[in-house]
């Protein structure tokens, strides 16, 4: 607890096995809850994260990077967090510097804090492949051009955020795929949100989870369209839920209307696995394809 503000670290994990210990033994005392949503590995992340002592929640299918988020924000927010900090449990960010970046928002010096990986020039000492330290500083430029933030990098996975921040972006009009973090942080730029940033080495091994070139790829031409919504929104040419203040947002009584057949009185025991295909809102892919009928036309409306 930080001047009596509850922390929380969230860690989205989809076979993590090899790395999450050395991740979570550098998570500061300074936190009250540390979180695991597994992405439905196959390999033994959820047992190891049971034996670290985290709080950990399943999804019974892979559903994506920015899903996984969701319910990471919403299992933060429903235990009562004022600041969630997400860490990937890869290694590439330390831990350690949870209490620095908590501390900020706690101050209410800013409502979201990134660890940039480009400040103090240690990314490629890092290990960070050249293409992708390229492609960071060409989709930074180009994001910062348009958006009229000065942000030294848009693309790091060490976030911290305020309570108020993950209430009030609608975050279920995000995709489910990695671009969810770019989308998320346009979003706290576009409804105002005071975004700091703080150096963190980076660690690339390979050990570490990494997109490989593809992923790369598809994630960069989702960052530019990104942006471009950005803008046309901001000029009054069209019109995006994502940035729109009634788009759909976290619904902290998410379970309440169903459980997991078996699972018991005790439904909201950490080590759970919820039914998140009967109870997840339907995604940005499902909508559009139309696979939920009539009584989705609201979300329809406006893309």
């Amino acid at each position: 607890m930080i001047n009596g503000k509850r922390i929380a670290v969230v860690i989205p994990a989809y076979n993590a096995a090899k790395t999450l210990e050395k991740t979570v033994r550098e998570v500061p005392e300074t936190v009250d809850l540390k979180i695991l949503v597994d992405d439905h590995s196959t390999d033994e992340t959820v047992q190891i994260a049971e034996k670290l002592g985290l709080q950990v929640f399943v999804h019974e299918e892979n559903y994506g990077y920015g899903r996984n988020q969701q319910t990471c924000y919403r299992e933060a927010l429903g235990a009562g967090a004022d600041i969630v900090v997400m860490v990937h449990p890869d290694y590439q960010y330390t831990p350690l510097l949870v209490t620095a970046m908590a501390g900020m928002i706690a101050y209410g010096v800013y409502d979201v804090v990134l660890g940039s990986r480009i400040i103090g020039g240690g990314a490629l000492k890092g290990g960070m492949p050249f293409y992708k330290y390229v492609a960071n500083r060409f989709l930074t430029a180009f994001q910062n051009v348009f958006t009229g933030a000065k942000l030294s990098e848009y693309h790091t996975g060490f976030r911290a955020f305020s309570k108020d921040v993950l209430m009030n972006l609608p975050l279920l009009e995000n995709s489910d795929d990695f671009v969810f973090d770019n989308e998320m942080l346009a979003q706290s730029i576009y409804f105002g949100f005071r975004i700091g940033e703080v150096s963190c080495p980076t660690k690339y091994c390979e050990e570490a989870s990494s997109i490989n070139f593809a992923r790369s790829v598809k994630y960069g031409f989702g960052v530019l369209a990104t942006t471009l919504k950005y803008r046309l929104r901001k000029l009054g040419i069209a019109r995006f839920r994502q940035f729109n203040p009634a788009g759909r947002k976290l619904l902290l009584d998410y379970y309440s209307s169903a459980k997991l057949s078996g699972a018991g009185e005790d439904d909201r025991n950490p080590t759970s696995a919820y039914a998140a295909v009967s109870l997840f809102p339907p995604s940005k892919g499902q909508r559009e394809a139309g696979e939920f009928g009539a009584d989705c036309d609201s979300w329809k409306e406006e893309r």
